[in-house]
């Protein structure tokens, strides 16, 4: 078998076999197979596409590039969610001690921040002490205990994923809704879990700024993870404005432990019971989403799920005192208010660039070599529907450094639109659920 004639068979449109597919993953994780040949299987496959059984074969072999976690002595369901990231996305610091407290497993392999969108493991490093580089056996240790653990990709972990990822990112070829589907469902499925569910992040916060595009992948990856015998489901979710009220590591932290403490914004809490309903239905601990809503909702108010993210805070390494006392997460050394020059009503976010004002204060990475500072960030006091006054805040700016803080405001003040009239309508939180190898249920 050769390459080149792979390339040219993708070139003309037609479909490969498992085994090519195979060919081609394995070759090129074993240091086989050039960088420019695969650099150009890459564009023809983002140029001709792939089938679903293509993208399942794709999906499998980067997925058994590497050790696929298997928790056989726990005999609890295992299940996780997975978002294709946004602006103050932190439903997961909230969702894991929710379902680990409802009886079953969640054994998270999560990434970083890159760009305007935050990373799980970020917001986790921002708790003094807390560990994400767990082995197998530290994991399994963590989960046997709570219920859960949140650790980042190891080296072992689909290195098929992580050497084409690096390639794509450089050739043009990241945007291949068959190319994000493997990557995204090897790397979850090598988690030994039954059940996933997907938060598809759509608006101009997410990287998927049009419904139909968001749409195609949820329905890729679903049926995807069907093919491959595993539970799955994706909810389409609103992306053009912040999810809850802040954005930055440590000020996230915050906002998740006030939702578990029964506090926080409306929509991160509404949104997290959502994604944790489908959890306990997908991993058969209630037998109707309803009930998973109820569920989660008493874990939360009786404080159950607080004290499990305490528990897995301890576990992990971490400072479980910052629960009671968040004065020990890291704090910005100064704040400013960003006020609205005008008055009316909020009618529109551009919430990428509220995600980019984050970033230039040192919240997020450009490049992935950049260090973080956990304590800066934005605090958002008006979103879409509100009233705003002359001189009113719209946000708030947590700053170390005066570099930056210019532009920061800047992309504030340009980032909302008014009206002068309220909204007759705004944007749903679910747009759309996704089930059964693509079947879906719109949210009105």
């Amino acid at each position: 078998m050769r390459l080149v004639d792979l390339i040219r068979k993708k070139r003309d449109g037609r479909e490969l076999s498992a085994g090519e597919i195979e060919f081609v993953v394995r070759g090129y994780t074993a240091g086989q197979l050039p960088d420019y040949q695969i650099s150009a299987w890459l564009m023809a496959v983002l140029l001709k596409g792939m089938t679903r059984s293509e993208t399942a074969a794709l999906t499998q072999a980067m997925l058994h590039s590497g050790e696929v976690l298997q928790w056989n002595d726990l005999p609890q369901k295992k299940v996780d969610k997975h978002s294709t990231g946004g602006v103050g996305d932190k439903t997961s610091l909230i969702l894991a001690p929710v379902v680990a407290a409802g009886g079953l497993l969640v054994p998270m392999i999560s990434g970083r921040g890159l760009g305007h969108t935050g990373g799980t493991l970020d917001k986790l490093e921002s708790i003094p002490g807390f560990n994400v580089n767990l082995s197998a056996d530290e994991m399994r240790k963590v989960l046997a205990a709570c219920g859960s653990c949140m650790i980042g990709q190891t080296a072992s972990i689909v290195p098929a994923d992580k050497k084409m990822y690096a390639l794509r990112d450089v050739t043009g070829t990241v945007e291949s809704p068959a190319l994000i589907c493997a990557s995204i469902m090897s790397k979850k499925l090598a988690e030994g879990i039954d059940a996933l569910v997907l938060d598809v992040k759509v608006g101009s916060g997410a990287f998927m700024k049009v419904e139909a595009d968001a749409a195609h992948l949820a329905q890729l990856m679903v049926e995807t993870g069907e093919q491959m015998g595993k539970k799955v489901v994706a909810l389409l979710t609103d992306m053009d404005q912040p999810l809850g009220r802040a954005v930055g590591n440590a000020l996230e932290v915050i906002e998740c432990i006030d939702v578990l403490r029964g506090g926080g914004p409306e929509d991160l809490f509404e949104l997290t019971l959502e994604l944790s309903a489908w959890m306990f239905y997908l991993g058969e601990r209630t037998k109707t989403v309803q009930e998973g809503r109820e569920l989660a909702t008493t874990l939360i108010a009786d404080g159950v799920a607080y004290r499990k993210f305490g528990e897995m805070v301890r576990l992990q390494g971490g400072d479980e005192r910052v629960l009671d006392n968040i004065g020990l997460l890291p704090t910005a050394t100064h704040r400013m208010d960003v006020n609205s020059s005008g008055s009316g009503y909020v009618s529109q976010v551009d919430c990428e660039k509220i995600g980019v004002a984050s970033l230039v204060l040192g919240g997020g990475r450009s490049t992935k070599d950049d260090v973080i500072d956990p304590a800066v960030g934005v605090m958002v006091h008006k979103k879409v529907g509100d009233e705003v006054a002359v001189d009113e805040p719209l946000c708030t700016l947590y700053y170390n450094r005066s570099e930056q803080i210019e532009e920061a405001r800047a992309l504030i003040q340009s980032s909302y639109t008014m009206s002068a009239a309220p909204l007759l309508k705004s944007n749903a939180l679910i747009h759309r659920i996704i089930e059964h190898a693509g079947a879906g249920t719109a949210v009105t």
